[in-house]
This record gives structure tokens, C-alpha cells and sequence, in this order.
């Protein structure tokens, strides 16, 4: 279960886009942030890429680009490009079922799209074609699970904006104005400027639709039980309230807020309903809680090089979104530490982060209240200086960007002592899980 939304220029209160997305996958795989260069004459007679699962012919030129990516799969949950191009993807599901046997992940295709293209329109174009020659498919799990799901996207530069959503080899676009989210559920209606030729005459044969002048492509292609149980219209409708609350008023600390989001106001993840899911997830007891948050990003769409904010790590309600360029991105490798996999490791940034994030949660009204406001203060210093610096200095920009994880890391340390002061709160059936959790990690006694 993911959110990912945008503001356009239209939108914000700089007239600057802002792309945010939250990324929702199992608690022990390890998220990264990677960078991978440009790469100019790449491609050999006969060259191939090898994706996740299939090969596809190499390109002759890559873009440079920063990924949010789980430790297995060659593609990635969102990313931004060199050309300022951003994209982030959903699981979505169907009364099509989604085809399991090896072919492109969505992940694979966004990053394929990001590496060799420049604009929004380029982008929907080379993924459309991806899918139609490739087919998308394949386990979206990795360790004995499985996930098997079809993709939608949100594809946006400093100027434009698309949304794509597909149901295998089928889909259907709309441009953005102003702000759109998407999320775990099909979104576009009978409102689209493009789409798969057959779309609407496959529903009919199939019986989704009664007729053509009633197609409505969200109704007809959606399924029931996974569309219905993972709450992604619920989300999207809470995402898609915040963004209309601010629109012509948005900025990045807004996006911030948004990705952080809960329902309730006295949240407590122990006790929420197992069918109750936010925008900022956590995982717990039950078939709708075995994913949570594992990464998150906002990225300032400027135009020029884009301020990209991210965590690098799970839960955005206890973590600190620090800023970062693309340019200045491999300074940053001894902040991030080695790759996480799906065993704890307290070297890499991912793992040190969840002694916060899993401590917090055995008690999350009282110990989120020691560090909350702790973290905006620290995080409206990296944002505000952020933005100052942008355009700036290449190495002015790499020096603050390390110190804002240094800062963010020692901070962190800080908070852990303060949380375990405060006496846990465990509940049997949350306790559970993340007991089994953890012991599946190797990850130390929580306390």
C-alpha cells in the first residue's frame, strides 16, 4: 500500500512543483537510496539489461539517476532523474488477474522510463511502450512472499504532470492540473486523453461494462476484494482532501505533513482496527498490516536541480526528511552506510533507524510526544536552509546535505534514549507480530 501525490506549479505557493510519495512495502526489506550515473554509449552491438527478471535491449545513453529501490529488485518505488523528471509508482488490481510469470515490474519500468527519458509526455510514452512489447508481470515479493500486482504511475517535471494506470497491457492517461494523488485503487474514470486501443471494447467482451457510453474505466476494471480491503480509495480520498485543503498554498513542509498523516488524532498503532490503514503506515497484526512505510520522498521540482528530501528510512512520523541534489548525492555514502537487506545491520541507515521507529511504536501516543517537535524544528532548518542553497555551490550543497544527516543521526541516537524512558505499552496481538518480525530480522531486543 503506497500514496504518491503532486502538487503542480499551479498548486504551491512558489510556483514550484512538488512530487511526495510514501512507499509501502513488507517491515524487514531494506530500502536504499542509489544513485547511478549518466551513461554515454552504453549500448554494444547485441547489448542487453538485465531488469529483475527479463532482459530488454540496452540504450545507447542513461540519465543519471537517484532511486529509492528495495535491496532486490533492479527497478525502484520512486525516483528523480537529471532532467528533473520524478515518478512514482502503485500496486493496482483488477478483475484481471495479474500475470505472475517473469516480465517487467512496474518498478523496472519506472526506472527504465526515468533513465532514458526527459520529459512527463516521453516518459508515459516509453512505459506504454515497455508494456505493450514486454508485458508487466512477475513476483513483487521477494524471501518466500508473494506479490503480484498491475502499476499505475505519476509522472512530473517542473512543468507537467501525467498519470498512467494500467491493467496489463491495458491503460489509460490523464494530464494533472493543479494537484492529484493516486494510490492502491484505479482513479481515472471516463475522463482520459489517452488510451491502450481495445480498452473499452475488452470490457464490453468481458462483461465489466454495459455499454460504451458507460464506460467508466475505475468502476469497470476494478476489482472488488483487494481495491476494497487495502483502502486505497479511502487514502486517496484523505491525500486528495489534504492537497485541496492547500491548493495555490502548497510548499514541501506541507507534502511532509501529508505523507505523515494519521487518522486518528490520539493514533495509537497498537490499537487501531485491523482493517484500519493511513497514509503513514505502520505494520502490526494482520493480513492489511504486513506492509508499512518503508521509504519517503518529496522533491522540489524547481526546474533546475531538483531538491530532493527523503528519508532513508521506514515511518516519515519518526523520521527526519533531509535534503540532498543529484549532483552532490555521492558524498552521502558514508551517511547512508552499506545497503540494507533483510537482516537487521546496524552499519546502514535503514536498520539504525527502526531501534527508533519499532521503540516508538510499543507506546507511540507517549513517545512520539519526546521527539515530535524536536524533529520539525531540525527538519524546517535543513528545508529553509535547503532552499536558500538551491542553485548554489556544488560543494557548499554536499557539505550541508552530509551535515544534515550527521545532525539528523545524532539526533536520532538522542531520541532513543528519551523513548525508552518512557514505559512501553505492549499489546498482545501487535506485540505478537512484531516479535515475529524482529526474530525473522535478527534485530536486537526492542525495549
Amino acid at each position: 500500500m503506497c500514496d504518491t501525490l503532486i502538487a503542480t506549479k499551479s498548486a504551491t505557493t512558489s510556483g514550484v512543483a512538488i512530487f511526495g510519495k510514501n512507499s509501502d512495502r513488507p517491515p524487514n526489506e531494506g530500502q536504499h537510496l542509489a544513485y547511478f550515473p549518466a551513461v554515454n554509449g552504453a549500448s554494444a552491438a547485441n547489448s542487453r539489461l538485465k531488469c529483475t527478471y527479463i532482459e530488454i535491449p540496452q540504450a545507447e545513453r542513461t540519465n543519471a539517476v537517484l532511486l529509492s529501490k528495495p535491496f532486490w529488485m533492479w527497478g525502484a518505488e520512486m525516483g528523480v532523474n537529471e532532467r528533473g523528471l520524478v515518478i512514482g509508482n502503485e500496486a493496482v488490481y483488477s478483475k484481471v488477474p495479474a500475470n505472475k510469470e517473469p516480465a517487467l515490474l512496474g518498478m523496472d519500468m519506472l526506472r527504465i522510463a526515468l533513465e532514458r527519458t526527459a520529459t512527463p509526455r516521453e516518459a508515459l510514452q516509453i512505459i506504454i511502450d515497455l508494456l505493450e512489447q514486454y508485458g508487466q508481470g512477475g513476483n513483487c515479493a521477494s524471501h518466500g512472499e508473494s506479490m503480484f500486482y498491475h502499476n499505475s504511475f505519476l509522472i512530473a517535471n517542473a512543468d507537467d504532470a501525467w498519470v498512467l494506470e494500467t491493467v496489463d497491457k491495458h491503460w489509460a492517461a490523464k494530464q494533472v492540473r493543479d494537484v492529484y494523488s493516486i494510490s492502491n485503487c484505479l482513479t481515472i474514470g471516463d475522463q482520459f486523453e489517452l488510451a491502450s486501443p481495445g480498452l473499452v471494447q475488452f470490457a464490453l467482451q468481458k462483461g465489466f461494462s454495459k455499454s460504451a457510453p458507460q464506460f467508466n474505466y475505475a468502476k469497470d476494471y476494478s476489482d472488488f476484494l483487494f481495491t476494497n480491503f487495502g483502502k486505497g480509495r479511502a487514502r486517496r480520498a484523505t491525500t486528495t482532501s489534504l492537497l485541496e485543503q492547500k491548493n495555490g498554498r502548497f510548499d514541501s513542509q506541507a507534502m511532509m505533513a501529508t505523507l505523515r498523516h494519521h487518522n486518528d488524532v490520539g493514533f495509537d498503532p497498537q490499537t487501531t482496527s485491523f482493517t484500519s490503514v493511513d497514509v503513514c503506515m505502520h505494520a502490526g497484526f494482520g493480513p492489511i498490516h504486513i506492509s508499512q512505510s518503508t521509504a519517503s520522498m518529496v522533491v522540489y521540482l524547481d526546474g533546475g536541480t531538483p531538491i530532493i528530501f527523503a528519508t532513508g528510512t521506514s515511518a516519515p512520523c519518526t523520521s527526519i526528511f533531509k535534503p540532498m541534489w543529484m549532483d552532490t548525492f555521492t558524498s552521502l555514502s558514508a551517511s547512508l552506510g552499506p545497503v540494507p537487506t533483510s537482516q537487521a545491520d546496524p552499519n546502514s541507515l535503514y536498520w539504525t533507524h527502526e531501534r527508533l521507529h519499532r521503540a516508538t511504536l510499543l507506546n507511540y501516543p507517549e513517545r512520539i510526544r519526546t521527539y515530535a517537535s524536536d524533529r520539525d524544528v531540525l527538519e524546517n532548518k535543513f528545508t529553509q536552509s535547503a532552499l536558500t542553497l538551491a542553485g548554489g555551490d556544488v560543494k557548499e550543497r554536499a557539505d550541508f546535505s552530509a551535515q544534515c544527516f550527521q545532525e539528523a543521526a545524532q539526533a536520532e541516537q538522542e531520541w532513543i534514549k528519551r523513548v525508552e524512558q518512557v514505559p512501553a505499552r505492549k499489546r498482545i496481538l501487535s506485540t505478537s507480530a512484531w516479535n515475529t518480525f524482529n526474530k525473522k530480522a535478527g534485530m536486537p531486543e526492542v525495549r
